[in-house]
């Protein structure tokens, strides 16, 4: 169990004792000083739908990332799952977006559906995040692996989410020759199985995207800095492959030093333009007339903020508790080129392997 106090990981750290939160969007320069763990809606400031959350926890203690204890996780029957949108309803949500590419008014939209099944804890109790953290880090380690579980009982906002995500959204350090600071981004965009599944339509969807994202990075960066430092590069992950590429530059002085860099940096690249689409603001319009229930955390950002320094994951592959619900997004990016029934199985592929570690109470295959 998490316990009453509260508790979150991500990139090497372990926090306990949530202290505080605070609405990123309205104090955005509190993120300047100490370490926040973040967990950014990805309706936050798009003005679709539902004004999202970005909000970010203080806790009274961080540690290393040590072993954690031995606790069963207890999730759902793997048939308790239902869809936001079933397999008609998803293929019709592909035409649409089909008919706005074929009228100019997008070039890519990504189209997502949450899968949610009933769950709760022990009476007086919430799901064990830990236990599920810990679950996923076991069958299905991924590079950007993230929870943030404060329960109601501390008296804070409460927050619970755990993410097994392959995907950077931002990285803020200070440059190695002193010469300012760097921010990066890893956009992912193609999905196969294997490496023979990834066809042309992903590899030109990945330079569309990364091309977006450079254009986001520009309104923040340095003129003549940012640059794509890998394209289209295959990364391996449990029961699937990627197409990531990077691209980096280096953050203008007057965000750096504006007391309001994460104002500025979420103003000019949030939502990730991996999970939203080209161009971001007409993707964003077509998302929310598209897709029935908001995605909360899921296609957000989930992370840590410290002293200045930063890592925020996409927050796909992502597991979000309230309400006794238990909730998972899967999605896929829709072009012209899109077959729905292709990026219907898309979707699934991306769900299959992590509902079933979340559903199951045997232990999860270590393969890759």
């Amino acid at each position: 169990m998490t316990g009453d106090t509260g508790w979150a990981s991500f990139a090497g750290r372990t926090a306990t004792g949530a202290v505080e939160c605070i609405d990123v969007l309205a104090e955005p320069e509190r993120l300047e000083t100490g370490t926040w763990f973040v967990v950014a809606d990805f309706e936050a400031g798009t003005g679709t739908r539902t004004d999202g959350r970005a909000r970010a926890w203080r806790f009274a203690a961080l540690h290393d990332a040590a072993a954690q204890p031995a606790t069963t996780w207890h999730g759902p029957p793997s048939d308790a799952w239902t869809s936001s949108m079933d397999r008609a309803g998803y293929e019709a949500a592909v035409g649409r977006v089909r008919e706005h590419v074929r009228d100019g008014d997008v070039y890519q939209a990504n189209v997502c559906r949450v899968l949610s099944a009933p769950l709760t804890g022990s009476p007086g109790t919430e799901p064990d995040a830990r236990a599920l953290a810990t679950r996923l880090a076991v069958g299905n380690p991924a590079p950007h692996a993230a929870a943030v579980h404060v329960p109601a009982a501390t008296g804070l906002d409460p927050v619970w989410v755990v993410s097994a995500s392959p995907e950077l959204y931002l990285s803020v350090r200070d440059a190695p020759d002193g010469a300012g600071r760097v921010v990066e981004s890893g956009p992912i965009k193609g999905t196969a199985r294997t490496p023979d599944g990834l066809t042309d339509k992903d590899r030109a969807e990945n330079v569309m995207i990364t091309d977006l994202v450079r254009n986001d990075l520009q309104t923040v960066c340095r003129p003549g800095t940012v640059t794509v430092t890998s394209l289209l590069e295959v990364e391996e992950h449990p029961g699937l492959v990627h197409l990531v590429s990077r691209v980096r530059g280096t953050l203008s002085d007057d965000v750096a030093r504006s007391g309001e860099l994460w104002r500025h940096l979420l103003a000019g690249t949030f939502p990730p333009g991996s999970v939203s689409g080209a161009p971001k603001s007409s993707a964003l319009r077509i998302i929310g007339e598209l897709e029935p229930v908001p995605r909360g955390p899921y296609c957000g950002a989930v992370g840590w903020v410290a002293d200045g320094e930063a890592s925020l994951a996409v927050g796909i592959r992502t597991f979000w508790w309230a309400d006794g619900l238990l909730r998972f997004g899967t999605g896929a990016g829709i072009t012209w080129g899109s077959d729905a029934a292709a990026e219907w199985r898309e979707t699934e592929l991306k769900a299959e392997r992590l509902v079933a570690l979340a559903s199951t109470g045997t232990e999860p295959a270590t393969d890759r």
